[in-house]
């Protein structure tokens, strides 16, 4: 293939959009589109935007030849799955598979659709989202709400199959509703979404640790409950790779616990981690529920990354997630043991050629370094 950053004038014309988009977005698009709405309308304006504009073919073939920069540095093959880069949109953006069209063209290496649950769900009451831009954050208490993995399943194969060179990963979780019952009700409820997903996309990924719903994490609070859960999951054949989306605010010891029975199941991957819950030191309206996204995640997932890759080695792939804005910050999660990073905030707050920024960036550091391969640099400061 013809690699962007391998021809003179097409990096020129690649640089230039980007530059022209990060300056459209920050000074006209965010500030009279997007946050003069309350999030929630913002959410769903992007949403429609997303289903009108990927029935515009030139436009998503306008926007993959201006926005999507291409270099081999990126390149890596994780759990056996080939990504043109590291870079994925994170499970929690797109619950119902509306955007991977143009993720896909805006060069996305994979995106996770989801969480989708066995039944459809209103989720919690509204809103759902709250703007922390002191902190580069959005409080969010979404709950699952999503129209059921039946549906969703359906449309992430269907995008799986005409994406040109995007992976698209589905995220598994236990649905929140009054029909809740007890644990083996629970562990039933993602067996019927695993079975679902078994062989139609390029990963799927099991999220035992929303923070957002009444039933709580049952299988993050006790390392026996997670292995009834996975050894139930061990028994549905399916050919794509395995990851597990963990909780952040858990202590060494008690993470640990719960690797060690995942290491004896069907896991070949962790997405690390979940939303912020510990709000020391942040000055936020006591009535918001939910969890913190981006900046307050950075750090901690950075640490918890190289914990997890000091300990137990290629035994898990690592799927950083949380507080990527920059190069530099993708750049500490990969060198601290994350073959792959996962993000949303930077999106909402930065715009859609965000991407590309992380990828231009990512590849001058990988060079500057002497890599020649991004894989080469996985762990490296762990």
């Amino acid at each position: 293939m013809a690699y962007v950053s391998e021809n003179f004038w097409h990096d020129a014309v690649n640089k230039a959009t980007t530059d022209l988009f990060t300056f459209g977005y920050k000074n006209i698009i965010k500030p009279n589109f997007v946050f003069n709405h309350t999030p929630d309308v913002a959410h769903d304006q992007m949403i429609e935007f997303c289903n009108v504009t990927k029935r515009i073919p030139p436009l998503m073939w306008l926007l993959r030849e201006m926005l999507d920069y291409t270099d081999p540095v990126l390149e890596t093959t994780v759990m056996g799955v080939d990504f043109a880069n590291p870079f994925g949109l994170s499970a929690g953006l797109d619950k119902n598979c509306d955007m991977p069209v143009l993720m896909d063209n805006v060069g996305f290496g994979f995106e996770t659709v989801g969480s989708t649950t066995s039944r459809a769900s209103a989720g919690n009451p509204k809103p759902w989202f709250h703007r922390l831009p002191e902190y580069d954050s959005m409080m969010v208490h979404v709950g699952l709400a999503n129209d059921g993995s039946d549906k969703v399943i359906d449309r992430a194969e269907q995008a799986w199959t005409n994406a040109k060179t995007m992976q698209v990963s589905v995220s598994i979780a236990r649905t929140n509703d009054d029909k809740c019952g007890d644990l083996d009700e629970g562990i039933e409820d993602y067996c019927i979404s695993m079975r679902r997903a078994a062989g139609r996309s390029a990963m799927v990924e099991v999220n035992v640790s929303c923070p957002n719903t009444h039933a709580g994490e049952p299988f993050t609070a006790d390392p026996d409950a997670l292995d009834r859960l996975f050894t139930e999951l061990d028994k549905i054949e399916r050919p794509q790779p395995t990851l597990v989306k963990m909780p952040l605010n858990k202590t060494w010891p008690e993470f640990k616990d719960l690797l060690d029975v995942l290491a004896e199941h069907n896991v070949q991957g962790l997405s690390i981690a979940n939303l912020q819950k510990d709000r020391t030191g942040l000055e936020i309206p006591q009535q918001w529920e939910g969890g913190l996204s981006g900046g307050p995640c950075t750090v901690a997932s950075e640490e918890r990354i190289a914990q997890v890759y000091r300990e137990y080695g290629e035994r898990f792939a690592i799927a950083g997630i949380g507080g990527v804005f920059t190069p530099q910050q993708a750049y500490r999660k990969i060198r601290n043991g994350a073959s792959l990073v996962m993000f949303i905030s930077a999106l909402m707050y930065r715009g859609p050629q965000q991407i590309t920024v992380l990828k231009r960036g990512l590849a001058a550091l990988l060079k500057r370094d002497g890599f020649e391969h991004i894989s080469d640099a996985v762990g490296i400061d762990a």
